[in-house]
């Protein structure tokens, strides 16, 4: 992705990070329209985002849910990824699975007054041009923090068998295809009902390994390259043996990155089968297999303990957009930031979307503590790799806390245009309608009447300042748009408008107004 001219600089003491220039060059032809996928994952779970605690009223939700949208609005980001199933829970109504309690305080229990915060966040979120992705937990069926009992149609009521103890937490057994089918079912039926642009798995599919009955898991000790000494395995032996039984030839290893093989598979397939333009996006843990890994690299490994084959799905292109948990330092040893973003930029053959995820909510943190510094330097040195176009925050509460100036940092650096999301072409090549744009000097800026085409989701604005071009996303719900004077370069003396579809096609470009 070209990034001159479009970007503002994100200040960076890196050596080989140029910055990069506010603003496009002169003349009559505007630049192309910047592009970067920048989003920031809410998590629901434990109400480490949203909603901040259970059993708010629905209206408190609402209102802590638009806050976090208006944020991310005035950051420039241009997506959402919003956890809707945390532990085979739903924060929609279903009849697939209860009501999570971290809306309520109690598994099964409807927000009150009734709505539906999905289609709430999902209307609120189009309404200001941002993109909502679904997030999935794909396996996980109870958290060790669960603080209700178990809803009768919660799984582990329901299909007991296909749950397993382990440690605090319960597990879907993906060797069981009952669990697997109860993902699957979930999944589609947020596409099939639901306007959203995106489906989004996380790292949890074979549970992190613990070392002893008890033990909370180790996701702390991946994190810090480790593993655990004397693990405990976890308990599929019945689902294997029918594996075995039935004539399966694989050893136990093989035989689960299969189980979740053949899940990633399916949902690549169903998703685009009922709604083509949904893109499907995995975040697994960021450091590949252990034969494969480039120099330098040690720690724990997905493949071999999560069961999470990655370089197998991206070399089939079983996902539109690839999003590696990199929670690690640029500087740090043995796990430094860009080797491994550059090791997954060269198993990425089929060139899906790259957009690694930035462990941002670590500003501040009681320990291993970043600076904004460290996260503004880690966008930087992505920005230097052509093949990723973009990244996601871990967590929107970094954002919203503003530690230690995070926000207002990105807001006035990295941030300070806005961008579009980089197209999929894989998914669809065809070009929007061309929008009707009707345009008036009025008051201190240009009113501009819109009027969408064909496929149209948002507008992209280019507006001409003292010969210099400032760039604009609006809604394709928005009627009306004023492109304000500048304060220092005083009124635009040139518009230009264009459409962009949900796959990041461009329309034909229409001049809007020019200055006579």
């Amino acid at each position: 992705m070209a990034m001159s001219g479009l970007f503002s600089a994100c200040t960076s003491t890196q050596p080989g990070i140029a910055p990069v220039v506010t603003g496009g060059t002169g003349g009559d032809v505007p630049p192309p329209a910047p592009r970067e996928f920048r989003a920031a994952w809410v998590s629901t779970v434990a109400n480490i985002d949203w909603p901040s605690k259970p059993n708010l009223n629905a209206e408190k939700q609402q209102a802590e849910a638009i806050a976090i949208l208006d944020r991310a609005k005035a950051l420039n980001l241009n997506a959402i990824v919003l956890q809707v199933r945390p532990s085979a829970d739903a924060i929609y109504p279903s009849k697939l699975e209860p009501w999570s309690e971290y809306l309520t305080g109690l598994q099964g229990q409807a927000p009150q007054p009734w709505y539906d915060p999905l289609k709430f966040w999902i209307t609120q979120a189009h309404a200001r041009g941002l993109e909502l992705h679904a997030w999935f937990n794909p396996y996980r069926a109870r958290n060790n923090g669960a603080r209700s009992p178990a809803a009768p149609n919660h799984i582990t009521r329901t299909n007991p068998a296909a749950v397993k103890s382990y440690g605090k937490y319960l597990w879907m057994d993906p060797g069981e295809d009952s669990a697997v089918k109860q993902t699957l079912d979930v999944v589609l039926d947020v596409v099939r009902r639901y306007d959203i642009d995106g489906v989004h798995i996380d790292d949890y599919f074979y549970p992190y390994p613990i070392e002893a009955p008890g033990a909370s898991g180790a996701e702390s000790l991946a994190l810090e390259g480790k593993a655990g000494k004397g693990e405990l395995d976890f308990p599929d032996g019945p689902s294997f043996q029918r594996y075995v039984s039935g004539g399966g030839r694989l050893d136990r290893a093989g035989w689960r990155r299969q189980n979740v093989n053949k899940l990633i598979e399916a949902l690549n397939e169903e998703i685009h089968r009922e709604k083509s333009w949904v893109r499907f996006g995995i975040s697994p843990f960021g450091i590949g297999r252990p034969d494969r890994r480039p120099h330098g690299i040690n720690g724990f490994s997905q493949y071999d303990k999560l069961y999470a084959d990655v370089e197998t799905w991206l070399q089939n292109g079983w996902l539109d957009y690839f999003t590696p948990q990199l929670y690690w330092a640029i500087r740090q040893p043995g796990q430094a930031y860009g080797t491994l973003l550059d090791y997954w930029v060269t198993q990425n053959t089929r060139g899906r979307h790259l957009w690694p995820g930035l462990f941002t909510s670590r500003i501040g943190a009681a320990s291993k503590e970043y600076l904004p510094q460290e996260i503004i330097e880690q966008i930087g040195v992505t920005r230097t790799r052509p093949a990723a176009s973009g990244h996601v925050h871990f967590s929107m509460v970094a954002l919203m806390q503003n530690r230690k100036g995070i926000g207002d940092q990105l807001r006035t650096g990295c941030y300070s245009s806005p961008a579009l999301v980089p197209a999929t072409p894989w998914l669809g090549r065809t070009t929007p309608g061309t929008p009707s744009v009707a345009a008036v000097r009025k008051g201190n800026g240009v009113l501009l009447k819109l009027a969408a085409g064909s496929a149209n989701a948002t507008y992209a604005i280019w507006s001409r300042h003292g010969g210099r071009w400032q760039f604009a996303v609006a809604p394709a719900s928005r009627v009306d748009w004023t492109v304000p004077d500048d304060v220092k370069l005083g009124p635009a003396d040139a518009v230009v408008v264009s459409a962009v579809d949900r796959l990041g096609n461009e329309s034909a470009r229409v001049q809007a107004w020019r200055k006579a």
